[in-house]
């Protein structure tokens, strides 16, 4: 899967377990906390990978259950410690969901379920070694991508994924676009902070008249 859609997982499950646990929509903080460990085995795995050549393929210690779930624990632990215990629900949810979905995505595109994804260093995913670079196993990777969604006959897979992106930018916008939200929100303070004190004073004058 490529990270916007691991992030789209990892958002709209969040969304849906805050309304239904929390009874209330994401807080920006554990907004990006979701989508930010959504993609994180990839951020991972990949650049050691294509780029480093410390693990022989993109599905390696950031995909591993044994790595995947202690993880998940000790940010959950720190998150609660702090008083956020939100956010790290949200990252532990986001990180769990990225290497099923792995494995969700390669049996849906070739017909075939590689747990070998959740399982490194017991088991390992082929013996591809990408050592032309991380960019240019990108650059490579997206092309193809970007051939199939301009081919014109999208398959139903595609048809599928389009419609995952409009049903999350429905329910992001619907949760109030957090994150967003937050940033408009202290662009508008840095704004306000930013007159004249005078003219602050004559707004508040005017709003209590």
């Amino acid at each position: 899967m490529w990270p916007w859609e691991h992030a789209i997982v990892g958002y709209l499950a969040y969304s849906l377990f805050s309304r239904l646990y929390y009874r209330e929509p994401p807080t920006a903080l554990a907004a990006f906390a979701a989508v930010f460990a959504s993609v994180l085995p990839d951020l991972i795995d990949k650049p050691l990978a294509w780029e480093f050549g410390v693990f022989q393929t993109g599905y390696a210690l950031g995909h591993s259950i044994f790595f995947a779930v202690p993880l998940a624990i000790v940010v959950g632990l720190l998150a609660r410690s702090v008083g956020r215990t939100p956010a790290g629900v949200a990252f532990g949810l986001g990180y769990l969901l990225h290497p099923p979905s792995d494995v969700l995505d390669g049996y849906l595109r070739g017909g075939q379920i590689n747990i070998e994804v959740l399982l490194w260093p017991v088991e390992t995913v082929g013996s591809n070694d990408h050592s032309h670079g991380f960019l240019n196993e990108f650059t490579r990777l997206f092309t193809r991508y970007q051939q199939d969604l301009l081919a014109g006959e999208l398959s139903t897979y595609m048809w599928l994924q389009l419609g995952l992106v409009m049903v999350a930018a429905l329910v992001w916008l619907a949760d109030g676009a957090p994150v967003l939200r937050e940033c408009v929100l202290a662009g508008k303070r840095l704004i306000i902070g930013t007159l004249p004190s005078r003219n602050r004073s004559e707004r508040r004058s005017e709003r209590r008249e």
